[in-house]
């Protein structure tokens, strides 16, 4: 199964912000770190800031950060939300297959719980989990993460 890049680029977000959780960012500083399209990254993060998964403060001092501790924040649901309902074929779509052997098809059924099994590893994962190598991330991603008291 193939993630969008919309889901990849929601999922980049959310590790560099997890990273310093205690530190706002802009979209242009994740922008740069990923080499990624600004305009892009300010869609999946007015969608993560509408799934209540960041905090987003607009104006002059304004950025990003995580809204939840990244110890609550479920990497399979984020997959689900960005990625919408699961097609991994045609006869999984709202409008019958037009496939001539979709009525005696055992493969929806596979692929059901393929889909199903996917998720499931997502969802034993936390966004946590993703940055417990904070050190190497800040460095590859060039900043320190900033202590509580500074």
């Amino acid at each position: 199964m193939k993630l969008t890049s919309f889901t990849d680029y929601s999922l980049r977000v959310l590790i560099y912000l997890a990273v310093d959780p205690l530190r706002r960012r802009t979209i242009a500083e994740v922008a740069t770190a990923f080499a990624i399209s600004e305009s892009h990254l300010t869609k999946v993060v007015h969608f993560l800031g509408k799934e209540g998964l960041l905090a987003n403060v607009r104006g002059k001092g304004g950025g990003m950060q995580l809204a939840v501790p990244a110890s609550d924040i479920v990497v399979g649901n984020v997959v689900r939300a960005t990625e919408g309902r699961a097609m991994p074929a045609e006869c999984f779509g709202e409008v019958p297959a037009c496939c001539p052997i979709a009525p005696a098809c055992r493969l929806r059924g596979v692929l059901g719980d393929a889909v199903d099994a996917f998720y499931a590893v997502l969802d034993r994962y936390m966004l946590d989990d993703l940055v417990r190598n904070r050190a190497t991330l800040a460095r590859v991603l060039r900043f320190e993460p900033r202590t509580r008291h500074g």
